[in-house]
Order: C-alpha cells, then sequence, then structure tokens
C-alpha cells in the first residue's frame, strides 16, 4: 500500500486547509485511517481517525475545528481543517491500517506535508 499526501500550505491563523490522502495497492476491507501531526520538537500526536464505517474520532484539540472524512470509492481520506492556530502548525501524516485496533500499532504511513499557520 503506497500513501500520496496533499493540501499543505501556509496559511494565516483562522484560515483553513483541506488535505487529502489517496491509497494505492490492496485495500483491506475494513480499513482505518489516520491523520497525525509532528511539530519541531515534538512527538507525533495522533489528529484524528476514521473508520470504515464512518466513526470518528479526533484529539481535544481539534475537536469542533477539524474534520476527518474518506472516500472508500477513491481509498481517500480527507481532513478539513478551519479556524486553524499557529499551534497547528506542523507536519501532517496520514496513516492507513487494516483495522482501527491496528492503525495505532501497524498499517502504511503517507510521506507527510508541511502545514504552516502564521501572519
Amino acid at each position: 500500500v503506497q500513501l500520496q499526501a496533499f493540501g499543505g500550505g501556509l496559511v494565516q491563523p483562522g484560515g483553513s486547509l483541506r488535505l487529502s490522502c489517496a491509497a494505492s495497492g490492496t485495500i483491506f476491507i475494513n480499513n482505518a485511517w489516520g491523520w497525525y501531526r509532528q511539530a519541531v520538537g515534538k512527538q507525533r500526536e495522533k489528529v484524528a481517525t476514521i473508520t470504515i464505517a464512518g466513526n470518528t474520532n479526533y484529539a481535544d484539540s481539534v475537536k469542533g475545528r477539524f474534520t476527518i472524512s474518506r472516500d472508500n470509492a477513491k481509498n481517500t481520506v480527507y481532513l478539513q481543517m478551519n479556524s486553524l492556530k499557529p499551534e497547528d502548525t506542523a507536519v501532517y501524516y496520514c496513516k492507513q491500517g487494516r483495522t482501527l485496533a491496528l492503525l495505532s500499532v501497524a498499517g502504511y504511513w503517507g510521506q507527510g506535508t508541511q502545514v504552516t499557520v502564521s501572519s
């Protein structure tokens, strides 16, 4: 499985960005997707996850501002980011796991896309 992430960039505080990540290769029937991020000098953290059924989970820091969604026909996941803050600045990574349970311990990573929130 290969993942390709798109959509990062520079945005002002309060602005919006939409990240997308497309998977190619083997498709797992019950796969789960996740978005993670890593800021300079910090550990990688989970931002949001979504199951094959569309059940979602968010980090407290992004609840109400970010929305994860998926298009199963395109094997693609999205992260709509609104009301962006400087502390959202990080490299964002997508990840696909065979199941939600396996997502945290195994899976396939995308290459990362830089999101910078600055005036």
